[in-house]
């Protein structure tokens, strides 16, 4: 099968490296506006790929990824660049919108006269939105990587908190993946146990460490700007993930973003998700604040989402 990666920056360089690493795919095209940096980006990764499964790592153009099976849109303006790394802004990146839609207008309507049924996978921020400007530019097959690194970032740190193991814990975050981003914490368990009863003796000590908890994994990217420039290694590692799944057709629920009928938006619900994508949504048991935290989430997508001009 064939995996398309639009973009050679550092996101897209990022992708290139798990997907390989990973060994989900046979055939893998990098493209970029400047066709030299693809180039040199495959010839630098294919050297090493000789340590992965079999796989053909080449730079391309649009009509080499005809056949592809599912397409990552990693191109536009990031976060460092478009000035959306102040901990203080309710935008966050929905401050991105605008610039990169004019990026996907003529990224979208290239790769839809030759793949039009390609699953793309929108990696760019703010990806959610972005899946419905891709969607209104005619290509109705796509994805948001959603709040898929957002929940691993929640599971990590409730599992260094807990000193147990991060497979032990099972915890979700929903929504927008932006700063409307909804914990569900009444549904977090470890060994079926309730999160939220596991973090301290006293309501004090739980509520600090929930406080905690959310401020670390809701700005986990700009303390990575802060540090390397570009939030890329992790994002690349779920996308290699979400490959897999739909590659090898796994059906394996997770949170991820797609249309919802309900919300009339994308973003992400737990999903079982497989080669066709998204094919089943999941309603799950929130507290009254949560539900009303996720209603706001999608009121805030449907704003910036309303002002996309096509």
């Amino acid at each position: 099968m064939k995996v398309g990666i639009i973009g050679a920056g550092a996101v897209g360089s990022a992708c290139l490296t798990a997907l390989v690493a990973r060994g989900c795919t046979r055939e893998i095209v990098v493209l970029n506006r400047d066709r030299k940096r693809a180039r040199g980006l495959v010839t630098d990764v294919q050297y090493g790929a000789v340590l992965s499964p079999a796989v053909v790592v080449r730079d391309g153009d649009y009509t080499d990824l005809e056949s592809a099976s599912l397409v990552m849109i990693t191109a536009g303006v990031n976060e460092k660049t478009g000035g959306a790394t102040n901990r203080n802004d309710p935008a966050g990146r929905l401050r991105l919108l605008d610039t990169n839609v004019d990026v996907y207008k003529d990224i979208i309507s290239r790769l839809h006269a030759v793949a039009p049924r390609a699953l793309v996978l929108v990696v760019t921020d703010p990806p959610d939105p972005l899946a419905d400007a891709t969607r209104l530019l005619g290509h109705d097959r796509v994805l948001s990587t959603g709040t898929y690194l957002d929940s691993l970032r929640f599971r990590f740190h409730l599992a260094r908190r807990l000193d147990v193991s991060l497979g032990s814990v099972d915890a979700q975050i929903l929504g927008e993946h932006g700063t409307s981003a909804v914990f569900v914490w009444s549904a977090a368990r470890v060994g079926g146990a309730p999160v939220l009863d596991l973090l301290g003796p006293s309501t004090q000590d739980r509520e600090k460490s929930r406080r905690d908890i959310e401020h670390e994994v809701r700005y986990a990217n700009i303390t990575i700007i802060e540090g390397i420039g570009a939030s890329q290694h992790g994002i690349g590692m779920v996308c290699a993930r979400i490959a897999e799944i739909v590659l090898r057709d796994e059906r394996a629920v997770i949170p991820i973003g797609s249309y919802s009928p309900r919300y009339g938006i994308t973003l992400s619900l737990p999903s079982v998700l497989s080669r066709d994508g998204v094919v089943r949504t999941f309603e799950p048991e929130l507290s009254g604040n949560e539900q009303a935290a996720l209603e706001r989430s999608a009121d805030t997508l449907k704003t910036a989402t309303a002002r996309i001009k096509i």
